[in-house]
């Protein structure tokens, strides 16, 4: 039979694989939305800081929870207490840090919705911008209407200002055969999107949050544990 030290260690050891099971969830989503999410930045790149800064940020705390786990998987299998502290105190300063963002990120959210809004405005006026610079961009979004049956960013078709009138242009036109009024208006003796596109992203970013707070929140229970067993069994080897 195992004595207690060997099943505590055991345990331990449990708690430390899960970090890393966590760390490779994490880092995989966060690649998956940084990949999915490409398209949806290009449609609107003045915000591309915004939404690949928290991306970028989730795949560096996946990948350190990652070595987190192994560092504390050594320890326990060692029964290494330098190995233990420095699994201990990493892991409350990731815990610290994701309280203080998630608190911050209460705090400033009027600020950040207000950014927000102001980056889709300055995204406007580069729908409108009848210079080269923003014409790969311009195609990029039109791309994105077809993709996401949505038209314009706030105002629908006054977003495109005058492009929208040109005789050639089939800016935001209806590709379905019968055009249902869920999703098509008529508009200047033609169907187009009802929807503004803007309210298609916003409504992609919420979906990934709630799914990257969920994420958090089952990653802090872990984390928690892992405080606990590091610690316990930190004291128990001093006590041999």
């Amino acid at each position: 039979k195992l004595n207690v030290s060997k099943k505590f260690a055991y345990l331990s050891n449990l708690s430390y694989f899960l970090p890393q099971v966590c760390g490779c969830i994490i880092l995989g989503f966060s690649i998956w939305i940084r990949v999915s999410s490409t398209q949806q930045v290009n449609t609107c790149s003045h915000t591309s800081t915004i939404v690949f800064a928290g991306v970028n940020l989730l795949i560096a705390v996946g990948a350190i929870i990652m070595i987190l786990g192994f560092l504390g998987c050594c320890g326990a299998a060692k029964e290494s207490r330098c190995m233990l502290m420095l699994f201990f105190i990493a892991l409350l300063l990731i815990l610290i840090l994701q309280i203080t963002g998630g608190i911050l990120g209460a705090v400033y959210k009027p600020q950040v919705e207000e950014a927000f809004k102001l980056s889709l405005n300055a995204s406007v006026n580069a729908l409108q911008s009848t210079s080269e610079e923003y014409k790969e961009y311009q195609e990029a979004f039109q791309k994105f209407e077809r993709e996401e049956k949505c038209c314009g960013l706030l105002d629908g078709p006054k977003d495109w200002g005058e492009k929208f009138n040109r005789p050639s242009s089939n800016i935001c036109q209806c590709d379905l055969e019968k055009p249902s009024p869920d999703l098509c208006i008529p508009y200047q003796n033609r169907y187009i999107y009802k929807k503004p596109c803007g309210e298609v992203i916003v409504q992609q970013i919420k979906d990934n949050l709630v799914i990257i707070m969920g994420i958090a929140f089952g990653l802090a229970v872990i984390e928690i544990l892992g405080l606990v067993f590091s610690m316990s069994l930190y004291c128990q080897i001093g006590r041999k």
